[in-house]
């Protein structure tokens, strides 16, 4: 089976936030359990968590765009899940590294695109 445009797309972008999530994540464990506190590493699992999550779910959308090839609600679904994904995860490690608590009102951003993304996808499969 050969890949689409776009499925292929989001393929090797979601490869590579795999990779970044497995990296962030080990860091995480390995190199902040000893500089930041216990609440700040739980808010930084948080957004490994979401990045692991969400990156599996761009997968999924880039698998339904092969199947679905000219669906624009789930190429925008998956932008969605990307730029959402990067907005909150993101944010939250910014936040512990920079000790910055007021990027903490940027992550709200990112989870609502997060929750948009998906709303959309759910349309795209069952209306189209």
């Amino acid at each position: 089976m050969s890949l689409n445009q776009n499925s292929k797309k989001f393929l090797a972008i979601a490869s590579f936030l795999f990779a970044l999530a497995i990296a962030i994540g080990a860091f995480g464990a390995h190199g902040l359990k000893s500089i930041v506190s216990e609440k700040m590493l739980i808010t930084y699992n948080t957004g490994v968590e979401y990045h692991f999550y969400n990156t599996l779910g761009l997968f999924v959308i880039a698998f339904l765009m092969n199947f679905k090839q000219n669906s624009k609600k789930l190429v925008i679904s998956a932008w969605l899940v990307l730029i959402g994904l990067l907005i909150f995860s993101f944010s939250l490690y910014a936040l512990v590294l920079l000790n910055m608590p007021i990027l903490g009102a940027v992550t709200p951003i990112g989870g609502s695109l997060l929750i948009i993304a998906w709303l959309l996808t759910t349309y795209a499969i069952v209306k189209e």
